[in-house]
């Protein structure tokens, strides 16, 4: 058990690397094997996150508190001081469900992607670097290192929609592919800008401290440690003046991932241009590296400064919630309502974030997973019709349900979990996110709960366009979902499922990991 937690981090990291290597170098003409080797890769993973969250729950189940701390503990240092890079891996109760979560998502989308036919190995080799990258983020706990799989896991998107992405038409004005992959590059480099230069001041306030506090570290010069930067501010190494300027570079560094309003822009289209399993990680998991990121770095190491602003985060959290909501309910494009929930339900884990209670806080973390392989199912089933009805308008659809049952079925879960329906997962996220905001901003509170009855209205609105109702004779030769594709979808679904059913195994995690942050106070 010791040696499977001492390497399993890293592995994380290795595996999709190392696949992504072998499959650069398999004959162009070889696109069975290729998939396979990808599938094969991707089960890996997926087992692999498994074990660690079965492994760190049963951590938390014989150590209680005292496993708050980060668990499976790795380092090896890149460079001495007085730079003091290390490569320290670690992981808690925020970052393990995430982990679980990238494993899921991983894996269903390389069976969706079984139908790729330009370029097949070169679209696995930026997947799989993507991956990488989101693993490398969630087990690191140096900021050089986070920032370094940050980038790893942004920058391939560009050519990911650019290449195998699909253009959209809207009469009078067409929404090429590149141009949502550039949107998203640009506004994603620019929110990456704010981030390094407050790691970089971060580091600079560490390396300047007086020698005293270095000394009681155990530093010898700057250090990019999440462990060390803790306890440089609890020596006093950040003033709460420097925490209030700073906090705000990681809030709308990250932030603009997590498709924070006004920056959200580039998201919905990122995700109609991308293809349907880019989009899979794209909106399940890609954008949880930036909440993780604001909860990781700007509340762990600037609380003072998050406490400052947190009402200005969760009032632009709110319009979140309102303004995607809105936006979805006025779209005709399956992928563009998916992309603008995607937005509004996003706006539920800044809310949550922002509250600064357990409750609250843990709502946030679970609605991170809860969207995830919500939003995942969602976008895997949307490229399901469009690859057989090459349309993706609702009104044109129609009665989808006579022809594709188990399509249209796992389409209803989905979006019923969206609106929060109980039993299934985003009740339950939604619910924690409610009742935080009733504590802290009960005005706040009641215009999230308006939102969700606005998810609900365009929710049901679509079910009944696209899947119920007479069938237009033009789709009566369409066909279900593909084996594969069930596949996928249906693992998404009994995830959604249980966590619905059986929360407490993800809440008994996320609860602790909430619990050990400076500014929660679980008493």
């Amino acid at each position: 058990m010791e040696d499977f937690k001492s390497i399993s981090l890293f592995l994380t990291i290795v595996v999709p690397l190392v696949g992504m290597v072998v499959i650069a170098f398999f004959p162009r003409d070889r696109v069975t094997e290729t998939r396979l080797f990808a599938a094969a890769v991707a089960a890996v993973t997926l087992a692999l996150s498994v074990a660690i969250f079965i492994v760190y729950s049963d951590v938390l189940l014989n150590d209680g508190q005292s496993a708050a701390n980060a668990q499976f503990d790795r380092s090896w240092v890149w460079l001495s001081a007085p730079l003091n890079i290390t490569l320290t891996m670690g992981i808690d109760g925020i970052s393990a469900p995430m982990i679980l979560l990238t494993g899921i998502v991983f894996f269903a989308g390389v069976l969706v992607s079984w139908n790729v036919t330009p370029r097949a190995k070169d679209f696995f080799v930026l997947y799989f670097m993507l991956v990488a990258g989101v693993y490398g983020v969630f087990v690191v706990t140096d900021l050089f290192f986070l920032f370094f799989f940050y980038e790893l896991a942004v920058l391939p998107m560009y050519l990911l929609i650019g290449v195998w992405g699909s253009s959209s038409d809207f009469g009078t004005f067409l929404r090429t592919k590149e141009y949502g992959a550039l949107k998203l590059v640009l506004y994603l480099v620019a929110g990456s800008v704010l981030i390094w230069v407050g790691i970089l001041a971060l580091y600079w306030q560490t390396a300047s401290a007086s020698p005293e506090m270095l000394q009681a570290c155990g530093i010898d010069g700057g250090s990019f440690s999440l462990t060390d930067m803790n306890c440089m501010w609890q020596q006093g190494a950040f003033s709460e003046t420097f925490q209030n300027i700073f906090f705000p570079f990681f809030a709308i560094g990250f932030g603009i991932l997590a498709g924070l309003w006004p920056f959200h822009t580039w998201s919905p289209d990122g995700h109609v241009a991308a293809p349907t399993s880019v989009s899979m990680v794209h909106a399940g998991v890609l954008m949880k590296l930036g909440a993780y990121g604001i909860i990781r770095v700007g509340m762990e190491i600037t609380p003072d400064g998050a406490e400052t602003w947190m009402p200005v985060l969760i009032g632009l959290g709110t319009v979140n919630v309102l303004y995607g909501a809105v936006s979805a309910l006025a779209q005709r494009d399956l992928k563009y309502v998916v992309g603008y929930s995607s937005v509004s339900h996003m706006g539920y884990v800044l809310m949550g974030i922002a509250t600064l209670h357990p409750l609250g806080l843990s709502g946030a973390v679970l609605q991170m997973f809860s969207h995830g392989v919500m939003t995942a199912l969602f976008f895997a089933l949307v490229g399901a019709i469009y690859d057989r009805a090459h349309v993706r308008d609702i009104n044109v659809l129609g009665g989808l349900s006579r022809r594709m049952g188990v399509t249209a079925s796992f389409f209803a879960i989905a979006g019923l979990a969206s609106l929060g329906l109980p039993g299934l997962s985003g009740f339950v996220a939604e619910l924690l996110v409610f009742l935080g905001a009733f504590k802290t901003y009960l005005p706040l509170a009641i215009l999230a709960v308006i939102g969700a009855a606005i998810t609900a209205v365009y929710i049901l609105r679509l079910l009944a366009r696209a899947f119920f109702g007479p069938l237009d004779p033009r789709w009566e030769h369409l066909t279900d979902a593909s084996p594969l594709e069930k596949t996928a979808a249906g693992l998404l679904v009994l995830s959604i499922i249980f966590v619905g059913v059986w929360p407490g195994p993800l809440l008994d995690v996320i609860d602790i990991g909430v619990c050990n942050l400076v500014l929660v106070s679980c008493s």
